[in-house]
């Protein structure tokens, strides 16, 4: 994605503009024409996450900027100053927009994707995921407007542009944010993937099968011998591609799943340690926190203790 946000407006063209309580879970779909610009100069107390499904869009969050166009997920941190407007030059910008606070677990995800001033441009992402995500967007928006009757809002069409939804209950919160959780690994993780494959075009597929098992389930009880058997090789042929291609063995790329896998669950999940260890397929919780010590600095429980966040 480009991050060159010349074209912005001025600040001192556009009114500052309200940004909404930290508390408050708001999203909305907006399809706006050249001229249509929002500036905070202190930034927003909630973060922002935007979803471009037509025209383009121009961000920027301090000192970083972002050109948006359809597919692109682009997400503002809060608490620095921002300013974003339709491009002139696209003629419109139709884009999907949450305002809530965003759960620690997503810091991960984003984090590659971060162009410094707590702005995340995530892209590129598939082309064919763009309708999940709309349907997701489109199922946020209703499920923010539920009561907690127990008849939950159908999914409805996509909403007429401008109109906002509010997420009052905190079963409404709740759903909304469940929604925003999808969106951002499902983008994330196929930007991701689109990059590493663009990257990897070389590698061998039966390597990149092997990778794929372990990643979809690092904490299953795998060996050599059961992945070269699951891509048709002998555990001999399967390690010498891995070292030949990828400089390491199958038994370190599994280690290091692993231990990523034990990140996310100690980021995300309140299991002891012990738990954290078996569920990411360690035998021994020493064993785990001592290459876990290893590999980030500090022991799994003051990982889990540690300030910050996204």
């Amino acid at each position: 994605m480009p991050v060159d946000a010349e074209d912005l407006p001025e600040t001192a063209a556009f009114p500052a503009a309200p940004s909404p309580p930290p508390g408050l879970v708001t999203v909305g779909y907006f399809d706006e024409r050249p001229g249509y610009a929002v500036h905070r100069p202190r930034g927003a107390d909630s973060w922002l996450f935007t979803w471009t499904t037509a025209g383009r869009g121009r961000l920027r969050q301090g000192g970083a900027a972002a050109v948006a166009g359809p597919g692109d997920l682009v997400v503002l941190g809060p608490g620095v100053p921002h300013r974003y407007a339709a491009d002139a030059d696209a003629g419109r910008w139709a884009f999907w927009w949450v305002h809530c606070q965003a759960r620690p677990s997503w810091g991960a995800w984003l984090r590659p994707f971060g162009t410094g001033d707590g702005l995340h441009a995530v892209s590129p992402v598939p082309p064919g995921l763009g309708a999940r995500v709309a349907a997701a967007f489109r199922r946020m928006h209703a499920d923010a407007r539920w009561a907690g009757d127990p008849h939950p809002p159908e999914q409805g069409q996509e909403p007429e542009p401008g109109r906002v939804a509010v997420a009052h209950g905190w079963r409404a919160r709740e759903l909304v944010l469940g929604r925003v959780e999808e969106i951002v690994l499902l983008a994330t993780a196929t930007a991701t993937a689109a990059a590493t494959a663009g990257r990897r075009a070389g590698v061998d597929p039966r390597v990149r099968r092997v990778e794929a098992l372990i990643a979809a389930d690092p904490g299953a009880p795998h060996t050599v011998a059961s992945l070269a058997a699951a891509v048709s090789l002998s555990p001999s042929r399967l390690a010498h591609l891995f070292a030949e291609q990828l400089g390491h063995t199958p038994m370190r790329a599994l280690r290091d799943a692993r231990l990523r896998h034990a990140a996310r669950l100690l980021e995300a999940t309140p299991l002891p340690v012990s738990r954290v260890a078996a569920a990411s397929g360690f035998a021994s919780p020493f064993h785990f926190s001592r290459l876990f010590r290893r590999r980030y600095g500090v022991p799994p429980g003051a990982y889990r203790d540690r300030p910050g966040g996204l």
